[in-house]
């Protein structure tokens, strides 16, 4: 008979039957209910449901998610409803009091492990939402779907005995003593999110971890003693610099967080023994200080001379705030392990640090052999606000699970303040919680309340444990305030009146936890008072020194990795041998043709690859693809690794590379410059070839490879654009980064930047990579851009950025049209032939091959005008203009003079770019130019497109025509 008893159907049909058989074979109640019911009963009606608890409080409190828990129990059985005087209701024969409970007791043992298993389960999924995580806040209510009551039990029932399914400990308990342990696990200070997670071998583990402690960490007096210090340290740093210094003085307070500091202290005793060697920090400007003193171990004296701030002419333009800078040290653990610890530098703009991180941790582990990822470890520490606000985060936990890109996972860090500068949390979020981005990962998420230091240290050693365990990311969601504004300076209860009401009477997280200590009787307060005495005279003595003898002798920057190579000017960089003999030249041609036995490539990169060889072998013209992949195949020739990574880099976007080959039948894929073998240049280093198509992103992947870069100086690594016009999607990591990294922090990076660039009627975010952008950055030989024209070009500059020991980033505008050139076309041609490989070098202006003394006018141009210049010059028969091409716009030097020297005094120069007025090159052109030439050549004036608003025109036809009378325009000028 069909009954509407959900799980425990089979109890009821089995008692219906014993019924049928023999009526007194079941108890008094049921044969009562059998007898009213007949053999259909009719369906059983469900109790209104209790009332729904509030939610737990947080600052922004979506409604929470659906559980898709059973919410309803059935109707019982009437001897089950015991009235107020002890006799049951219903219209059914009046069992006893003694027959009530003992009927009930029989069923809910027949139906309650069943029931006890739903929850569990809620507990597992769902108790976070019933977990005291807000230190501003109370405990929260437990929700509905936490209530036992919900499951049909009462408060009667707490009391008999069930299976605990799972559950850690004794196979039978009271459900009193269930719940006990759930709540201990998951509704204290500890809220855990891992419904999410798919792998059940990773939610076994973590179950077992968890309820196997209670979630709670058992710590020796000693083990207590350290955290205690932790929290004393990070204190009396903050409030001893408050003191002695100016309240307006920024320094981005730990104040309320102080948790952070044992946090990532057991992070890092705990990775030690797990087989971390080293963790690279990245984090925004809050704590930054505290994180620098008390966990990297930094000289107290640097930091209070960079508060003193005296030494005005030490960094007039150039150096960074304090709270931006980073440091890097060996720390030896309390387990006698050393960990090298790395503070990546940081700007103001938060979150872009992260693919700087993880590009570096790549970098190291490949540099390592550290193949299992497991020993290099990024830690990336958040703000509440800028997690889930700033793009760039998303793009960075993408890049985590991708071949090109993944570090063995990262530990996250939220410092959630519950507040960003101004704004509450339901004005900048549209989730529970600030962590909820990570869910797209299906990483685990342990919230934990900021003022349960012990709490604290057990989320860090699941977190530790569980990275070098699964190799993927890991998140902890640290709950706490801000005790003071944004900065020191700024006045919180304008706008935060509430929630600083409940700040200013908070104690310190440090004297709650003496207060519970002394409790336990684990210290005394005098012990506990004494620790802080000993670090705050540590401090007034490092002070002290500060005022009295200014910092600590600089470190040496270059040191490491970097040892041999160098910044600063150009000119005192030795020029190098680009150049590689036509032997090696043919050998690698006939090489990268060479394709694996059976391999079925497309038939149209068969020839393709076969032409590159014969038109190399014949000494004839060839084009942009073959300069470039012979440049990357005589550099691992000798030992350089190279990275090339972007949006359908291995294919090319405009299909001129096929670094990558894909077998028809098979999908494999064969990348001819992988077979290029080599010595490596060190025995830390192997050469090898990394090409890697990127997400859809610009800030995330220019990011990383900047990163890698910075920790792999000896490696070609480029990323390239898959239009120039899309860089501005990245800005924020070339201007903080790229240009002003050496300025700012003495940190180089040698990376190439492939933008494709050129007016040619595509429309106004397909033609321009903003060439004014990045003339408008060079300073002091920052970097180097280049508008090429010549594949011979390209094969210089590549071998030139990796010969020389010069570390500056290599802007390259390449050509999208030129790059399908044909021999058979007419004038001047955009390629190059083997002699020019094999015998020529890196020109940085590429001067007029006719007779100077006809010319009456210079057309200077850079890029692709040249050849639309050139050409119309030629069809017209302008013998008397010159086309001098600036293939190398930044630095400029001695050999564009040296290139018009020819000309005759007074003979006018003209700028011609193809880009607007108002974009391009002119700006700088006109600022730079005129002490470049002297007074010999007069700098006339530009022709370019008229001024716009946009870079270019969306119609072909207007393209031609503008394109049209430019030209025209330059020759008659």
């Amino acid at each position: 008979m069909p009954l509407d008893f959900g799980l425990n159907a089979g109890l009821v049909e089995e008692l219906h039957a014993r019924w049928t058989e023999n009526p007194a074979a079941v108890d008094a109640s049921w044969r009562a209910y059998f007898e009213r019911n007949g053999s259909s009963p009719a369906a059983v009606a469900a109790p209104s449901p209790a009332p729904t608890p509030a939610a737990p409080r947080t600052l922004a409190a979506p409604a929470p998610p659906q559980t898709g828990l059973r919410t309803a129990a059935p109707e019982l059985p009437a001897a089950f409803a015991v009235s107020a005087v002890g006799a049951p209701t219903g219209s059914a024969p009046v069992p006893t009091v003694a027959d009530a409970a003992r009927a009930r007791s029989l069923y809910m043992q027949a139906i309650g492990p069943g029931r006890v298993h739903q929850l569990v389960t809620a507990y597992r999924f769902v108790g976070h939402l019933g977990a005291h995580l807000d230190p501003l806040g109370e405990h929260p209510p437990l929700p509905r779907e936490l209530d036992h009551r919900t499951y049909g039990f009462i408060d009667e029932d707490l009391d008999i005995p069930y299976r605990t399914v799972d559950l850690p400990g004794p196979e039978v308990r009271s459900l009193r003593a269930i719940l006990d342990h759930l709540q201990e696990t998951y509704c204290r200070s500890i809220g855990v999110e891992v419904r999410h997670i798919e792998d059940t071998d990773e939610r076994r583990w973590l179950q077992e971890r968890m309820e196997g402690c209670h979630n709670r960490l058992t710590l020796g007096r000693e083990q207590q003693i350290r955290l205690l210090t932790k929290l004393s340290d990070a204190e009396n740093l903050e409030q001893f610099i408050h003191k002695s210094y100016s309240p307006g003085t920024k320094r981005f307070s730990l104040e309320g967080a102080e948790s952070l500091i044992p946090l990532l202290d057991t992070i890092i005793e705990r990775g030690a023994e797990h087989g971390v060697d080293e963790i690279v920090f990245g984090m925004a400007h809050r704590g930054r200080i505290n994180v620098i003193v008390n966990i990297l171990e930094t000289s107290l004296r640097d930091i209070f001379y960079a508060f003193e701030d005296k030494d005005a002419e030490r960094f007039l333009g150039r150096g960074d705030v304090k709270y931006h800078l980073g440091y890097s040290t060996d720390r030896l653990t309390s387990s006698g392990h050393k960990v090298h610890l790395t503070l990546t530098f940081n700007p103001s703009h938060l979150e872009f640090a992260c693919p700087v991180v993880e590009g570096r941790v790549r970098a190291k582990q490949e540099r390592f052999g550290d193949t299992e990822r497991r020993r290099i470890v990024p830690l990336l520490i958040h703000g509440d606000a800028a997690f889930v606000g700033q793009g760039v985060v998303a793009e960075t936990l993408n890049l985590g699970g991708l071949g090109g890109y993944r570090t063995g996972g990262t530990i996250h860090v939220i410092v959630n303040n519950q507040v960003g500068f101004t704004t509450d949390p339901e004005d900048s979020r549209s989730t529970r919680y600030a962590s909820d981005l990570i869910l797209m990962l299906r990483a685990p998420v342990f919230h934990v309340n900021g003022e349960d230091p012990e709490a604290v240290a057990q989320v860090a050693l699941l977190a530790v444990e569980y990275r070098q365990r699964f190799g993927k990311d890991v998140l902890i969601d640290l709950y706490c305030y801000r005790r003071h504004g944004h900065n020191e300076g700024d006045e919180p209860r304008f706008t935060q009146p509430r929630m600083y009401a409940l700040i200013d009477k908070k104690p310190t997280v440090r004297a709650m936890y003496v207060r519970r200590l002394v409790e336990l009787g684990q210290v005394s307060a005098e012990t506990a008072e004494d620790i802080g005495v000993r670090r705050r005279a540590a401090l007034a003595e490092a002070l002290s020194l500060a005022k009295k003898h200014g910092s600590c002798p600089a470190p040496d920057w270059m040191g490491g990795v970097w040892t041999g190579y160098r910044g600063g000017p150009e000119k005192n960089t030795p020029d190098v041998e680009t150049a590689v003999p036509r032997e090696r030249l043919l050998a690698l041609a006939a090489s990268l043709a060479t394709l694996p036995e059976g391999f079925q490539a497309h038939p149209k990169i068969r020839a393709l690859l076969e032409q590159r060889h014969q038109r190399v072998r014949k000494g004839e013209l060839f084009d942009w693809g073959t300069a470039e992949t012979l440049a990357y195949a005589s550099l691992l020739a000798e030992g350089t690794p190279i990275r090339l990574s972007g949006q359908d880099v291995c294919r090319g976007t405009f299909s001129h590379r096929h670094a990558v080959v894909w077998d028809m039948a098979t999908g494999a894929t064969h990348a001819p410059l992988a077979t290029v073998t080599a010595t490596p240049k060190n025995g830390d280093v192997r050469a090898r070839f990394e090409c890697v198509n990127s997400p859809l992103s610009e800030a995330g992947v220019l990011g990383f490879e900047c990163g890698y870069a910075m920790d792999f100086p000896e490696a070609l690594v480029i990323w390239e654009a898959q239009f120039g016009d899309f860089l501005n999607a990245a800005q924020v990591i070339v201007d903080q980064f790229l240009t002003s990294s050496e300025d700012k922090w003495q940190r180089l990076c040698g990376m190439v930047l492939y933008l494709p660039h050129g007016y040619e009627g595509q429309g106004p975010e397909h033609s321009s990579a903003r060439v004014e952008r990045f003339v408008q950055n060079t300073a002091e030989d920052n970097i180097q851009v280049c508008n090429l024209t010549t594949p011979a070009q390209l094969f210089h500059a590549l071998r030139r950025q990796v010969l020389r020991r010069w570390r500056k980033p290599l802007v390259i505008f390449t050509p999208k049209s030129l790059l399908r050139a044909s021999a058979a076309e007419q004038g001047p041609k955009p390629m190059s032939t083997l002699d020019e490989l094999a015998t020529g070098r890196f020109r940085r202006v590429l001067g007029d091959e006719r007779d100077p003394r006809g010319v009456k006018k210079v057309l200077l141009c850079s890029g692709k005008v040249y050849y639309d210049l050139a050409r119309a010059r030629d069809a017209g028969g302008r013998d008397d203009i010159a086309v001098v091409r600036l293939e190398q716009l930044y630095p400029l030097d001695d050999e564009l003079p040296a290139a018009l020297a020819a000309y005759a005094p007074g003979t006018p120069v003209w700028w011609v770019q193809e880009e607007p007025w108002n974009y391009g090159a002119w700006y700088y052109v006109r600022a730079n130019l005129p002490e470049a030439l002297g007074d010999r050549l007069p700098l006339r004036g530009c022709v370019a497109r008229e001024r716009s608003a946009s870079p270019a025109t969306g119609s072909h036809a207007s393209h031609r025509l503008e394109q049209e009378r430019l030209v025209a325009e330059a020759l008659a000028k």
